[in-house]
């Protein structure tokens, strides 16, 4: 064990809870099993996975109306549970959703906070349940999701049309982070295998063997650079983080086992500080590392601890930190049926603007368009300085084209209906064949494409 302290500025960070008047509540937070964090915050809005009956949604909720909640705006446009949302980072008035029902929704937030049934768009095209979503860190209006078809697909949500995308994962996707510029994707799958990928061919760039245990693993880049980080659990069950680099994937750049806890860990990296925070399902602790550039690449910093049990975890965006206090994050808490906000601190005597501790952070404009990131363009975001706290932009209008809806059109001659009734009780029936001939359809896709890509590494095909 190492016999001196690492000298480091955010050594004496810590976590404070919110006071119960200054948590949301109320809420009735999802209690679906699926290993999402549920709960995501801009600095307008927080949205959380609303547990529904009879069909999937949402609830968003003012930032600033902290208390009791008794008629939370509810986002209610899926027809099963919502697994999974996401702000855009360019435009805090758009939030995407996925569900159990293999769609992805986008929907348009009013400025009068209100209740939503109909999505902008909706997108079509996974044959499985949608488990994540994320907007692309540069190209405006561009997002990806992963679902149990095995694919990550990436959508103009504008167009309502999809891109491009990824097909290298022989399992279940339980996870996946873009690089800082958003032309590599890191993705994790049930087959304990962590791939990197070109995000605009598909094609897979890096391979390595992930964490030996059969839990799920998450995983997070660390900024612009070739080091991303995976948790996950050994064969005795012990949590581990792992720090890799894509440059050699044979072995992780470290490998740190922490607990014996169950709980799946939730990786979030604060690029302008270098910190990890990890939350872990069912936990009341946050711990925070530090990332480093030579061994041991990262360090355990402290840890935030509380009595409290932990369903979903979500950052608050860096611009929207309150630099008056040095407060280098905020983190909110989803539990059963409230939501707590958390601030990490760093005590400081003086008063002013502490530029050591927030260097310019990345601004809330996108970089490029679809058609340049596509076209070959890797362009970083553009860094504003946080002297003088967040400032709000002006909402901008987003023109959404609806897709065509999806499937083929139903034959009217198989039962030669002659009324109303009739027809009605055709169109169901074929309907439901319709629903059942895709199911067995995708079925065979996704077991075709796993033996493909399993004959493909074996050197087979």
């Amino acid at each position: 064990m190492s016999k001196f302290v690492r000298a480091s500025k955010f050594r004496h960070v810590f976590g404070k809870g919110a006071k119960p008047e200054e948590q949301y509540l109320d809420l009735k937070v999802s209690r679906n099993a699926w290993d999402s964090n549920l709960v995501k915050a801009n600095p307008f809005f927080v949205a959380v996975c609303w547990e529904a009956a009879g069909g999937g949604a949402f609830a968003v909720l003012d930032i600033k109306a902290v208390g009791k909640q008794p008629a939370p705006a509810l986002f209610s446009g899926h027809k099963q549970v919502v697994l999974d949302i996401d702000f855009n980072p360019f435009n805090d008035y758009i939030i995407a959703s996925c569900s159990e029902d293999c769609r992805v929704n986008v929907y348009q937030i009013p400025e009068t906070l209100s209740s939503q049934s109909a999505p902008a768009t909706t997108l079509n095209g996974h044959q499985r349940r949608v488990g994540e979503v994320k907007w692309h860190p540069t190209a405006e209006n561009l997002l990806a999701s992963s679902s149990g078809d095995l694919a990550i697909k990436l959508w103009d949500v504008t167009q309502g049309k999809e891109m491009s995308q990824i097909l290298g994962c022989t399992d279940q996707i339980q996870s996946f982070s873009f690089n800082g510029i958003g032309n590599l994707v890191v993705a994790t799958a049930k087959d304990k295998k962590t791939r990197v990928f070109d995000v605009r061919t598909g094609k897979e760039t890096a391979s390595g063997n992930g964490h030996a245990g059969v839990k799920p693993q998450r995983t997070v880049w660390l900024g612009d650079g070739d080091k991303f980080a995976t948790t996950g659990f050994s064969k005795q069950s012990d949590r581990q983080l792992w720090i890799w680099s894509t440059t050699d994937m044979s072995n992780p750049l470290s490998q740190t086992d922490l607990d014996t806890s169950s709980g799946t860990l939730a990786p979030f990296y604060d690029e302008d500080t270098c910190m990890l925070y990890l939350s872990g399902k069912g936990d009341g602790n946050i711990r925070y590392f530090e990332i480093v550039d030579d061994k041991p690449y990262s360090f355990l910093l402290s840890e935030y601890g509380s009595k409290e049990s932990c369903r979903g975890m979500a950052f608050l965006p860096k611009r929207a930190c309150d630099v008056s206090n040095v407060e280098v994050a905020r983190a909110f808490k989803a539990m059963p049926n409230c939501i707590e906000p958390i601030t990490f601190s760093v005590p400081r005597k003086s008063d002013l603007f502490q530029a050591d501790i927030f260097p310019d952070t990345k601004a809330a404009e996108a970089s490029e368009t679809i058609a340049s990131f596509y076209g070959g363009s890797n362009k970083p975001l553009a860094r504003v300085s946080m002297e003088n706290g967040f400032t709000a932009g002006a909402k901008k209008q987003v023109d959404f084209k609806a897709p065509e809806p999806p499937g083929q059109k139903h034959q009217k001659d198989l039962e030669n209906p002659t009324n109303e009734k009739e027809y009605k009780e055709a169109w169901l029936k074929l309907k439901e064949d319709n629903k059942i001939l895709q199911d067995k359809l995708a079925n065979r896709d996704v077991a075709i494409r796993g033996l493909e890509l399993k004959l493909k590494e074996a050197g087979l095909s």
